[in-house]
């Protein structure tokens, strides 16, 4: 194991002769590997006690062992669930079925991209095999370092197949990989990226060009716009592009618009709405956009409702609160408010962070939080569970199963720190009992995470062992 202290220091490497800069920079790695390895083994380890623990009662809940560790995970290292879930796998799969290549790993022979490598291109390896492979790839790994990831890849499926033909994974095809990514570009606008089968392509794009072509002849847009500005319109199930040319002869341009059902929120300042701030305003699900696209969209027809701070006012009386109340939730938070989480304020449900009827349906007492986190809240209270306490500005202080205290804030007010001031201080019970009995009623999964993990390798090796020999029936895996 390597120790940071062994590493020179930044000044030191300043002043340091080329090769100091050479050993420097190998001891880096080599330490670096070794404490990702030492991070992963954490992780493996964790899970593991919790599945002695609390396996049996949960797993074949919604949120079971794996969950809710990884919502520990993220929660310690300030990652999205997604990415925790993704740790854990390689994590667990280096402990059980390739604990050799754990070993070169922690030695801080092979980096972090070689061993991600090695667990997916193993994800199919029968528990029998997996000793024979694991040897080979221990042996092998420190060596192929300098590979690209096909000639890595490429070797280590030559070690899989020396041991077990049908583990080999198949490239995947273009059909399966196809998608449609959108995300955030530039200032005000956005990316689409992805692949589609050809027939939905050609008409994709064929539809396109029949928008950009309604409308009239002294549009000052380039066909590339009108095509990207159809995109809109298409959404809406609309049958024309609206013209810019403003025209008083023009039909295209007088046309009414066909409304839309998707609700699309834009939080930004009455100042910036009227041209009075250059104050970015905030899209929900996708992030800042500038005040002039604030001011487009509001100059489309867009319905505008002030969010109303409801200050000190009292709570409301029933469980679910108001429409003005739940508007102001939504918009101070933006998010789900659990630790590492970024679903959007709209797919939350809003919580009474001291459950109903003990907590009143305050602003002080409510928060967004998603579907799962609300369930993992709910039904893993108290001690070995989570809990949480909020305060008048939004904050939320997490306190995890292990003891450790995680901070969030409301997304809202980091852009408009107005939604943050405080909404009253409420007086609330401290001894409150929970809000279900254990797991009870917690919605259970279909088949477990394992039996889907089983069933997912089955069917893989099947089709291999088909497309291996040809018009054999395969033997049940």
């Amino acid at each position: 194991m390597f120790d940071i202290d062994q590493l020179p220091s930044a000044s030191a490497v300043v002043a340091a002769d080329d090769a100091g800069l050479i050993d420097a920079m190998g001891e880096a790695a080599k330490l670096e590997a070794a404490t990702m390895a030492r991070r992963l083994a954490a992780m493996a380890e964790l899970y593991h006690r919790r599945e002695r623990q609390h396996g049996a009662e949960r797993n074949g809940l919604v949120v079971d062992v794996w969950a809710g560790v990884c919502a520990e995970i993220a929660a310690a290292q300030h990652i999205s669930r997604g990415r925790a879930e993704h740790l854990l796998d390689i994590a667990v799969t280096l402990r059980t079925k390739l604990p050799n290549v754990a070993v070169v790993f922690a030695q801080g022979r092979v980096d972090y991209r070689v061993i991600a490598a090695a667990v997916s291109r193993t994800s199919l390896v029968n528990a029998g095999d997996a000793a024979g492979v694991d040897a080979l790839l221990a042996r092998g790994l420190p060596h192929w370092s300098t590979l690209s990831n096909k000639k890595l890849a490429d070797k280590i499926d030559w070690c899989v197949t020396k041991v077990d033909l049908v583990a080999k994974k198949d490239a995947r095809t273009a059909d399966e990989d196809r998608h449609i990514t959108i995300g955030p570009d530039r200032r005000g606008t956005a990316e689409i990226s992805g692949t589609l089968r050809a027939p939905d392509a050609i008409a994709l794009n064929a539809r396109l060009d029949e928008l950009a072509a309604t409308v009239c002849t002294h549009d000052p847009r380039s066909k590339d716009q009108r095509r990207a500005d159809a995109a809109g319109p298409l959404a809406a199930g609309a049958d024309r592009l609206a013209c810019l040319c403003e025209r008083d002869d023009c039909k295209a341009a007088s046309a009414e618009p066909v409304a839309s059902t998707v609700a699309i929120n834009v939080l930004a300042e009455q100042a910036a709405l009227d041209g009075q701030s250059d104050t970015p305003g905030y899209v929900e699900g996708y992030g800042p956009i500038p005040a002039e696209a604030v001011r487009d969209l509001a100059h489309t027809g867009a319905k505008i409702r002030p969010v109303r701070h409801p200050g000190n006012t009292p709570p409301e009386p029933q469980y679910r609160p108001s429409v003005a109340l739940a508007e102001f939730i939504r918009m101070r938070d933006l998010t789900c408010r659990f630790p590492g989480c970024d679903v959007p304020a709209a797919l939350c449900d809003i919580d009474h962070t001291v459950p109903w009827p003990y907590g009143p349906t305050h602003a002080s007492n409510l928060k967004c939080m998603c579907r799962f986190d609300h369930l993992m809240k709910t039904f893993y209270p108290g001690p070995g569970g989570w809990r949480d306490v909020q305060f008048p500005d939004g904050t939320v202080e997490w306190t995890s199963p292990t003891g450790h205290v995680w901070i969030t804030k409301p997304g809202g007010a980091l852009f408009f720190p107005q939604l943050a001031e405080p909404t009253g201080k409420l007086v609330v019970p401290t001894d409150v009992p929970p809000t279900s009995s254990g797991t009870l009623m917690m919605p259970t999964r279909d088949r477990t995470r394992a039996e889907e993990r089983r069933i997912r390798v089955e069917y893989e090796r099947a089709r291999n062992y088909k497309r291996l020999y040809t018009d054999v029936e395969p033997p049940p895996f």
